[in-house]
């Protein structure tokens, strides 16, 4: 835990084509920690749109950020464009060289790894793309919120804001990260348990595969590039 008189300097990632709820679900909880400064940074200042249109606007560029504390890299589909950018990832790569915790949500864990944050952790993502992990050096664990060192990791989408909770109480404790659940009134009760591959119906599941079948072969293409960069051999490959 953070002294609480130590001020924080709390940064996302915002990028073209990413999904909104992994930024905006942990920035419900992250805007909320007492005594830190929050802020949206982007490759530009410019708008962009998350995959479904939703119009957003980084307080300021990459090259503008202050040196902070806590990173937080969110994912969607847009996440693809960014895996061979090297001005994304140096960024990226700086930033948590010196931050108290990094944040991965979704396949921002691609993200993460494509810079080299991932080598020898263990770490979640979407379901549907566990199985990359490997190629950036991770060890997959097929868990909603996973702890390594100083980064947190949040599997799919909502996970984000389960994750962003476990960074509030390792920054200012449980009481504080209880408080902002209350506040938000996160208490889920969702109509169906098909929230995960392991539970969703199984033509509710071949469906779900089916719609992200085209990403996901772009994603591994990728990722095999990332990983002869990065000199990771995957078992099997």
């Amino acid at each position: 835990m953070i002294p609480h008189d130590t001020h924080l300097q709390i940064g996302s990632l915002l990028f073209e084509g990413l999904d909104q709820i992994d930024l905006t679900g942990p920035f419900e909880v992250l805007s909320r920690i007492p005594n830190a400064t929050y802020r949206v940074y982007g490759k530009t200042a410019e708008p962009v749109r998350d995959v479904r249109g939703l119009r957003l606007t980084p307080d300021a560029a990459l090259a503008d950020a202050p040196k902070l504390d806590v990173l937080h890299v969110p994912g969607g589909f847009g996440q693809e464009a960014l895996m061979e950018d090297e001005t994304v990832l140096a960024w990226v790569r700086d930033q948590a060289a010196g931050a108290v915790c990094v944040f991965s949500v979704c396949t921002g864990a691609l993200i993460c790894g494509a810079a080299g944050l991932l080598l020898g952790r263990r770490a979640t993502t979407h379901w549907a793309s566990m199985d990359l992990l490997p190629y950036f050096g991770a060890i997959p664990v097929n868990q909603r919120v996973v702890v390594d060192g100083n980064i947190v990791f949040a599997a799919g989408v909502t996970a984000g804001i389960d994750g962003a909770l476990r960074v509030a109480a390792n920054l200012r404790g449980d009481e504080v990260a209880q408080g902002i659940q209350l506040y938000m009134a996160y208490a889920p009760e969702p109509p169906f348990n098909s929230g995960t591959p392991e539970t969703a119906p199984a033509g509710v599941l071949e469906k779900a595969r089916l719609s992200v079948r085209g990403i996901s072969e772009t994603r591994l293409q990728t990722a095999r590039r990332v990983a002869r960069r990065l000199g990771v051999v995957v078992a099997g490959v």
